[in-house]
């Protein structure tokens, strides 16, 4: 069979040769056509590209120095309205801004900055100069409810019930001191925690166009802590927002349990302790909350200033009178805050100075007293007193907010129980 494929290719091969010559081809073949130009495509336009940086204003910066790093040298602020875009004077270290220009333009055609999480304010270069205008960023709010148990801290319980989808790390340390705040005059987390101690929350998470996520605000909650349950309802009473039990009586008090963020309490109220610093035993008329340098202190009640200066082991010392005979003192502070001096107003979390260690301190600590009538008393036993209910006038708008709130917090439960 070998022998017979060279043969065989050959008679196909001429063949093949003979049809060609005599056009008649084997198989069919396409006829001969008259070629027609295919018809050219659309022409298709393409948005030039833009090319986006962003800077951010570091401290000590001025915003011209930012501009001219990017190529803005004629974009001149002083000839906008402030109020509607930019003051200068008053733009914060870290603010981000995009510069973006559109090739070959080497130069920005625009500049945007956000000053803040509702508003962005664009600059836009033309034939005649900058032009400037601002836009309010719609957010939408929507009710999230989370609850978990409380082993170590609050803020670990959150965190281990909120996603990062849900709220970032910032906003969770953020949602975690905002609850805090909430019943700080009803609960020491920090020594009150036990086994089987419980929250729920309900909060406002904010989404904004672009698929930007923030916390908004707490509206309701629910806490067992120490044995006890403690319900809070957010609701606006006399102009502004307060957090009320379900009966309409207030959370807040008179006073602070604390008047900072603070890691730790160092030393607590004492008839006697032996002093670090003097090396002898002595009255310890006070509580030390242990915290960073820099931590703002904050008025722990509405009063009048005292005194705002150096005094003796206290260091730099504020001292308040409140109604009542009651006053507060806090030492060893590393200076004060603007505009606090003696005889001026202060109003309840107002800060009047940032935590130190000046005077006799061994550390950055704040050394906070709570005297009634000139004797000091222990500020976390202390009873501080009430604050005001939800005005009559207000009650039925306070029920329905109520209602609707504990349906969120307690689904599936009657939502009014008292």
């Amino acid at each position: 069979m070998g022998r017979l494929r060279v043969p065989l290719a050959f008679l196909v091969l001429a063949g093949a040769a003979y049809a060609a010559r005599s056009d008649r081809w084997p198989w069919h073949r396409f006829e001969a056509r008259t070629a027609i130009a295919a018809p050219a495509p659309a022409s298709l336009s393409f948005a030039p590209a833009i090319i986006e940086v962003l800077d951010t204003l570091r401290r000590g910066e001025t915003v011209g120095a930012l501009f001219q790093r990017h190529g803005v040298a004629d974009l001149d602020l002083a000839r906008f309205d402030p109020a509607r875009t930019l003051d200068p004077r008053r733009l914060r270290a870290g603010l981000v801004f995009s510069f973006r220009r559109t090739p070959p333009d080497s130069a920005p055609t625009s500049v945007h900055v956000r000053t803040n999480p509702e508003r962005l304010v664009t600059f836009t270069r033309a034939a005649a100069g900058w032009t400037a205008g601002a836009e309010t960023i719609p957010w939408r709010a929507e009710p999230v409810r989370i609850e978990g148990g409380i082993d170590n801290s609050l803020y670990e319980a959150l965190d281990a019930q909120v996603s990062d989808d849900q709220l970032d790390a910032g906003d969770r340390v953020r949602l975690a001191w905002d609850l805090a705040d909430v019943f700080a005059w009803e609960a020491d987390f920090t020594r009150d925690i036990q086994p089987g101690d419980r929250f729920t929350v309900v909060f406002e998470r904010l989404t904004s166009p672009a698929g930007e996520v923030r916390f908004g605000r707490i509206l309701a909650s629910d806490l067992t802590i120490s044995g006890k349950r403690l319900t809070a309802i957010r609701f606006d009473s006399a102009g502004s927002a307060a957090f009320f039990d379900p009966d309409g009586g207030s959370l807040r008090r008179a006073f602070l349990r604390a008047p900072l963020e603070f890691r730790r309490i160092s030393s607590s109220f004492a008839r006697a302790r032996f002093h670090p610093i003097l090396g002898m035993w002595r009255k310890h008329e006070g509580t030390d909350y242990a915290a960073a340098p820099g931590t703002p202190v904050m008025a722990a009640g509405e009063g009048v200033v005292l005194h705002a200066g150096q005094s003796g082991g206290y260091g730099n010392l504020v001292e308040i009178r409140h109604r009542s005979g009651i006053t507060t003192r806090y030492g060893h502070l590393r200076g004060f805050a603007r505009g606090v001096h003696a005889g001026g107003r202060v109003s309840q979390g107002q800060v009047i100075g940032y935590v130190g260690s000046t005077g006799l301190a061994t550390g950055p600590h704040l050394h906070y007293e709570f005297r009634v009538n000139g004797v000091a008393q222990d500020s976390r036993r202390v009873n501080v007193g009430h604050g005001t209910p939800v005005p009559a006038g207000l009650q039925p708008a306070f029920d329905r907010t109520r209602d609707s709130l504990l349906a969120l917090l307690r689904p599936g439960m009657l939502a009014v129980s008292r």
